[in-house]
């Protein structure tokens, strides 16, 4: 998508409508299996957004850092209970240090966002930054939705659906996808009696098994996959995966 800029999609209206519609049951347990593999040593979230799981994570008693490169999320985060007591580095989460480096027992990235990295070679970076962040023994946890949750059968190249359809507004989801460059290219486009308003994004997909070799390049074993926080097994059928790499 020609002028899409991920810095700029963040902004202070996209923080504020951020934390609206998630499930906080997801979060809890988020939360909990987070808390079990920091196993009382510091973590430290990649694009750590408006803290939705930062500050459940903290309030177990983790020494939660985070990076993230929307400093109007970190504003918003600092806006809720507990939000200004966590140290956030502005910058970019595949190649920014924080201090404690090498010091980390768990480094998380989840919702999708290793997505958000639009190359192969930048994906490949954020493995190697958090390698760099772990202690030996350490884990950098994964969560993401499989390709085939946004690419499913009979819609392989694109779609568009109508997401809202009311009196006085019509949101149409329309997308499309690139197999070559894995660019999952989607704009929001809301109509309303008052005018026309768009939301792109755009996300470079790819499947577990692409990861699991980013893993391996950046010196990490997988050592556990889930179709969910509850623990679920992973299967075909399943629309997510939770994935957790081990520093040797």
């Amino acid at each position: 998508m020609s002028q899409f800029d991920p810095a700029s999609f963040f902004d202070a209206a996209a923080s504020r409508r951020y934390d609206a519609g998630h499930v906080r049951g997801d979060e809890d347990a988020a939360a909990r299996l987070l808390a079990e593999l920091a196993n009382d040593g510091p973590a430290l979230e990649f694009a750590i957004g408006t803290g939705r799981i930062a500050l459940p994570l903290a309030e177990r008693g983790v020494k939660v850092h985070g990076i993230e490169l929307s400093p109007h999320m970190v504003e918003r985060l600092r806006e809720k209970p507990g939000g200004a007591e966590l140290p956030v580095v502005i910058g970019d989460m595949a190649r920014t240090l924080v201090d404690g480096a090498g010091e980390f027992s768990l480094v998380y990235l989840v919702f999708n966002t290793i997505f958000n990295l639009l190359t192969q070679d930048d994906q490949v970076a954020c493995f190697e930054n958090a390698a760099r962040h772990l202690r030996p023994g350490g884990a950098f946890l994964v969560e993401t939705a499989v390709p085939s949750a946004w690419i499913g059968t009979g819609n392989a190249n694109g779609y568009v659906n109508p997401e809202r359809v009311t009196a006085d507004e019509v949101t149409l989801d329309v997308a499309r996808y690139d197999p070559v460059t894995q660019l999952f290219e989607e704009n929001h486009v809301t109509f309303t009696p008052s005018g026309v308003r768009f939301g792109p994004i755009v996300c470079r997909l790819a499947w577990p098994s692409e990861l699991d070799l980013m893993a391996r390049i950046a010196g990490l074993t997988l050592a556990e996959r889930w179709g969910g926080w509850h623990g679920q097994p992973f299967t075909a059928d399943s629309g997510l995966h939770v994935s957790v790499y081990r520093k040797g």
